[in-house]
């Protein structure tokens, strides 16, 4: 009796427990948990900035008419000479979405020369035979306005406005030596393009290039006392590339989901 007792609880339980593992099998299964969402940096170019650069200038300086008091010779003619330059900029950007506009002001020292056969050999070839015009730029100042379109930390930019350059003038005799000379500071425009790249937060290095259009300028030769008075123009044409770094203050790249 109590083995058959024994034997139909053991049969009813297995039952019992064959019904609830099917039942709990037709119940729904709890969803897996999401994902946690990923975050992606956007560079932020909105900030002060300040920074160095580098690099090479083309001055292209073409000389008119050297008057001698009341005799005008024939035109001087145009030189190019490259040299180095080396500098510092400061300015600040604002960014919307990805267009992102800005103000700079640029100043590099500069050491560009342009020489040309001096046409006052034709006054008087016995005294002015082998004198020489030229023409230094040592330095350039820029203020501009810029816009660009920026792919997270790769920005792309156009820029024009104001330049000023500081050249010095002067006649050489055969020898080398300056016998006569001029300084000036000519005011001009400026268009640009550069590229540039913030490889951490706040540090970004930069690409660009320069055209300034200066114009004419009339220079006036210091002479000795009764000397007949001395004057020409000379046109200039500047193109610049220079490379360089910038430090942004604040602004650390944004979080977006």
């Amino acid at each position: 009796m109590k083995k058959l007792i024994l034997g139909a609880a053991t049969a009813a339980l297995t039952l019992l427990s064959t019904a609830l593992t099917a039942q709990a099998a037709d119940l729904p299964q709890r969803a897996a948990p999401a994902p946690a969402p990923v975050m992606v940096y956007a560079y932020d170019w909105t900030g002060f900035y300040i920074g160095g650069n580098g690099g090479y200038g083309q001055n292209r300086a073409c000389w008119g008419n050297i008057n001698v008091g009341a005799v005008a010779l024939a035109s001087e003619g145009c030189n190019t000479k490259s040299g180095g330059m080396v500098g510092g900029q400061v300015g600040y950007r604002w960014q919307f979405g990805g267009a992102v506009f800005g103000v700079e002001a640029e100043y590099d020292w500069a050491n560009m020369r342009a020489t040309v056969p001096s046409q006052l050999a034709l006054f008087n070839p016995g005294v002015y035979g082998g004198w020489t015009d030229n023409s230094k730029v040592n330095g350039v100042a820029l203020f501009t306005g810029q816009i660009g379109y920026a792919w997270n930390a790769a920005l792309l930019y156009v820029k024009g406005g104001a330049a000023l350059v500081n050249n010095n003038s002067w006649i050489a005799n055969s020898a080398g030596s300056s016998v006569v000379s001029a300084s000036s500071t000519k005011f001009g425009g400026t268009i640009g393009v550069g590229l540039e790249y913030g490889f951490t937060p706040n540090w970004s290095a930069r690409i660009e290039y320069d055209y300034l259009m200066m114009g004419n300028a009339n220079n006036f030769y210091s002479l000795p006392a009764g000397a007949a008075a001395l004057t020409n123009t000379i046109s200039q044409n500047i193109n610049m590339v220079t490379v360089g770094v910038n430090y942004k203050f604040g602004g650390p790249v944004v979080a977006r989901y």
